[in-house]
């Protein structure tokens, strides 16, 4: 098992059902030294599984104080490839520490290089 950590609409049961085929089984977590910002979405296949077209995106600002709370998913290889499908282009997956020791992956905003 790997994990996945979601603050955004990977936490939605109907997008894990449409992503993955299943709810996905996570516990709350905490990335420091991150902040979020909206991204206006134009994928007709994400806004249809997420039901809105503005989704959570962060960013990495290095502050302590800045945080992002969210949950960290247990996930198989083959559900980080359909989350990876299911992200549009401005995310990125990385492999980060989380506030719980835990190391998983998130989707953060993709700099532009």
């Amino acid at each position: 098992m790997d994990r996945l950590f979601s603050y955004g609409t990977l936490q939605l049961k109907k997008v894990q059902k449409k992503t993955f085929g299943r709810i996905l089984n996570g516990k709350r977590d905490i990335l420091n030294g991150y902040r979020i910002k909206d991204l206006k979405i134009n994928d007709k296949d994400v806004i249809k599984s997420s039901g809105i077209d503005t989704h959570p995106i962060i960013y990495f600002t290095g502050k302590k104080n800045d945080f992002i709370e969210g949950t960290l998913y247990e996930v198989t290889k083959s559900e980080i490839t359909k989350a990876d499908n299911y992200e549009v282009n401005q995310y990125e997956r990385i492999r980060l520490k989380f506030e719980s020791g835990h190391y998983g992956w998130v989707y953060v905003e993709k700099l532009i290089k």
